[in-house]
């Protein structure tokens, strides 16, 4: 689906509507989506990753959400979270997230516990690999169920792995996670996706074809190559901007293989 202008509220599921932030990068694709969950006929919203200390950006997330019951946070990366303690103060609401250290005025989340929010029933799922705090948020309506991923799984592209806080192997194991969750996909980035175990399992299966293309560079640069000269030789058709996210992604493949043979 094609992104709407910047700061228009678009409804993507009967309680789900995402906020777009001007922050477009490289990393950031369009920029942070912004998401504020809410069910029909609910007078509460929860705001899950308010973005940067854009102002701007987040008076308009406090105008379309009314009242906030929660701000809820997918993992420590600015881009998510920077704008949180503002909201916060202006909004009078908690703030929530794997790790304590984002938490304001609240508990951290937990893997497993089910929240009751404005109307919603929404389930926290730990979910590392990006970031070692990365969660994905499950909401279970009679609508249509969906999951908000954060970075772990984008509406566009592949997910960067920067060790030492990304982990191939844990986000190996996140997206088998991911693969048995059924709904759509509201990602931190890029348009929202109709099916969440067919973009998980796309997600394994390119993962899986990068593996074998680095044990092949391997094989032909000997086993000390750097990741600059993986990439050379791996990303040889990717633009040459790209290289520096794809040299963090080796890294990670490079130190999982070397764990797992």
């Amino acid at each position: 689906m094609t992104h709407p202008a910047y700061g228009t509220v678009r409804p993507v599921t009967p309680y789900a509507s995402v906020l777009l932030e001007d922050n477009p990068s490289t990393m950031t694709l369009d920029g942070t989506n912004t998401w504020l969950l809410r069910a029909p006929g609910a007078s509460g919203c929860v705001v899950v990753d308010p973005g940067y200390e854009d102002e701007p950006h987040l008076t308009r997330v406090l105008e379309a959400a009314g009242t906030i019951e929660a701000i809820l946070i997918t993992h420590h990366h600015a881009d998510h979270v920077q704008g949180a303690p503002w909201l916060a103060r202006k909004a009078d609401a908690p703030v929530r997230a794997f790790d304590q250290a984002l938490c304001l005025g609240a508990a951290s989340l937990t893997h497993g516990e089910r929240l009751t929010l404005a109307g919603l029933d929404i389930g926290v799922v730990h979910t590392p690999g990006h970031t070692a705090d990365s969660i994905s948020l499950t909401i279970a309506h009679d609508s249509v169920p969906a999951v908000l991923t954060g970075d772990t799984v984008l509406g566009r592209g592949t997910t960067v792995i920067a060790p030492p806080d990304g982990d191939l192997g844990a986000y190996l194991d996140s997206l088998e996670t991911l693969r048995g969750l059924p709904g759509v996909v509201l990602p931190g980035h890029g348009p929202d996706l109709p099916d969440l175990p067919t973009v998980a399992a796309q997600y394994l299966a390119h993962r899986t074809q990068r593996l074998d293309q680095i044990r092949a560079a391997l094989a032909t640069l000997g086993p000390a190559a750097t990741p600059r000269q993986v990439v050379e030789l791996v990303y040889a058709d990717v633009d040459q901007s790209l290289w520096p996210a794809a040299e963090w992604s080796v890294q990670a493949q490079l130190d999982y293989l070397r764990r797992t043979p």
